[in-house]
C-alpha cells in the first residue's frame, strides 16, 4: 500500500471514532433530563 493511503485510512477510522464518540457524549448530557435554569433569587443573591 501507498502511504498517502494509510494515512487515509488512519485519519479516517480517527474521524469514525471522534464521531461515535460525540454522539456517546451527546446521548450522555442528553439523558440527564430537562435543562432547568436556576431561580432567579440565587442569581441576584451572587451578584449582590
Amino acid at each position: 500500500m501507498q502511504k498517502g493511503k494509510i494515512v487515509a485510512i488512519i485519519t479516517g477510522a480517527i474521524s469514525l471514532l471522534l464521531a461515535v464518540a460525540y454522539l456517546i457524549l451527546v446521548q450522555l448530557l442528553d439523558f440527564r433530563g430537562e435543562m432547568i435554569p436556576a431561580p432567579i433569587s440565587s442569581i441576584l443573591n451572587i451578584i449582590s
